[in-house]
């Protein structure tokens, strides 16, 4: 099929051009409240994490000043670090928000791009939830576009895709025309890498954090003239047709939605890739089973899942030897979940890793594939050594969009992360001024309830 006239790269732009305020459903509204808060969460629970901190004492001393905050942190930084070191905190631990059917983790290099400009450009909260929606939109249009074929070739589509949902965001924030977004929107093709090569390691956080860096730049450029191609994403050689194969063009329309991209976004209750969700769930519920308090995790023969083919793909890592990489390991979360009945943050460290019986667990794990089944459903059988079977269903994930997490599990979220970071910021102002932000005057001045007190 070909591409629509106009090219979708200035359908996309004249999109976002038009967009108003008026135009967003008031339930978009508060979709994208839930989204911040899922935001601040996460940043705040990888704010004194290793990677982060090694990034800062790379990043810091090459700072152009000290014009945004860093969440749950004291230091200050200039604008464009800023953005990607919020966003690489908000993506390490993997308990970032999810984009079905895309698996775009969209709200983490989005947010920290509005939110450092909004420090340095004062913007209301309703123009800011505005530009959110829309940077959302355009991010998830275009890997709806791509996907699946572009996260099975290797691309890591948050980080090639986050780019542009940066660019577009920043772009409306700063009320360019459309001219200057379709230029916006070269600038970050020309940009956008993240390879899935990199996940379990510190690497994927340096693509999550580009896209926030380099979207915003994107923007900042375009609206300086830094003029680009006039096809960036659909030109003979533009963005879609170089990484993409069997492109859905018409996930590129452009008229106001009557569901917005947003609406499809789930929040994760464990710090692991979404796949593992309802793996997790399973556990959890054959754990609390009679039968299997009787006998105990370390009498397990045989764990079978069964689930989507995606879930073998991506979490099928035998032997991991890293927190960070037990994050998209179906072995660990099987045997760390069974084993001590519970999956947060302490359950995917370096330590739970070297737990000898959480390693013996994950080696009798065995997978099935079932195209047929859902990507946030699976199937969990346990067979003990006296022969014995336990089998659980779970036809939908907690945090899944059939199964959502509420309003008040998401505050339980921040407060609980917040906490185990010992970030020391009060969270009930911040979450407060979150589900407020659509009446605030000042977007960028939440970022001060979301950095640690000086003394």
């Amino acid at each position: 099929m070909l591409p629509m006239t106009p090219n979708p790269s200035t359908q996309l732009a004249r999109f976002l051009c038009a967009l108003n305020a008026r135009d967003v459903p008031q339930r978009v509204f508060h979709e994208a409240s839930r989204a911040l808060v899922n935001y601040f969460a996460v940043a705040l629970a990888a704010s004194n994490d290793l990677t982060i901190e090694k990034a800062l004492r790379v990043l810091l001393p090459f700072g152009s000043g000290e014009q945004a905050s860093l969440v749950g942190r004291r230091e200050r930084c200039d604008m464009l670090n800023t953005a990607a070191i919020n966003a690489m905190a908000a993506n390490v631990y993997d308990f970032d928000d999810t984009h079905i059917p895309s698996i775009v983790h969209p709200t983490a290099p989005v947010a920290a791009a509005l939110f450092a400009l909004a420090e340095t450009h004062r913007v209301s909260g309703k123009k800011f939830l505005t530009a959110l929606i829309a940077g959302i939109e355009i991010e998830c249009r275009i890997a709806n576009a791509i996907s699946p074929a572009h996260y099975a070739r290797g691309w890591h589509i948050t980080s090639t895709c986050g780019i542009f949902g940066a660019a577009a965001a920043a772009a409306k924030v700063l009320d360019l025309d459309e001219r200057q977004i379709v230029w916006a929107l070269g600038n970050a093709a020309a940009q956008s890498a993240g390879l899935v090569e990199t996940l379990g390691t510190s690497a994927k956080s340096i693509s999550v954090g580009n896209a926030a860096r380099n979207g915003l730049l994107s923007a900042l450029l375009a609206q300086a003239g830094f003029e680009g191609p006039a096809q960036p994403l659909d030109g003979p050689f533009g963005f879609l047709k170089v990484v993409g194969e069997n492109i859905r063009w018409e996930a590129l329309a452009g008229a106001t939605p009557a569901r917005w991209q947003i609406e499809c976004n789930t929040y994760k209750p464990y710090p692991c890739g979404v796949v593992l969700n309802p793996v997790i769930d399973a556990c959890l519920a054959l754990a609390s089973h009679a039968d299997f308090q009787a006998r105990g995790a370390r009498a397990i023969a045989r764990v079978e899942i069964t689930g989507h083919p995606l879930l073998r793909q991506r979490t099928d890592r035998p032997a991991v030897d890293s927190g960070r990489l037990s994050q998209v390991c179906a072995q660990h979360a099987v045997g760390v979940t069974l084993t001590r009945q519970r999956a947060g943050l302490p359950e995917f460290s370096d330590a739970a890793v070297a737990d000898a019986a959480v390693r013996a667990l994950g080696a009798k794990v065995a997978f099935v594939d079932d195209a047929s089944m859902r990507v946030d459903a699976a199937r969990l059988r346990v067979t003990f050594e006296d022969k014995h079977a336990l089998a659980i269903d779970i036809d939908a994930a907690r945090g899944s969009l059939a199964n959502p997490l509420s309003d008040a599990d998401l505050e339980t979220k921040l407060r609980t992360l917040n906490r185990d970071a010992s970030a020391r910021v009060n969270a009930q102002p911040l979450i407060e001024a979150l589900w407020g932000i659509a009446q605030c005057a000042d977007a960028g001045a939440i970022m001060a309830l979301a950095t640690t007190p000086s003394s």
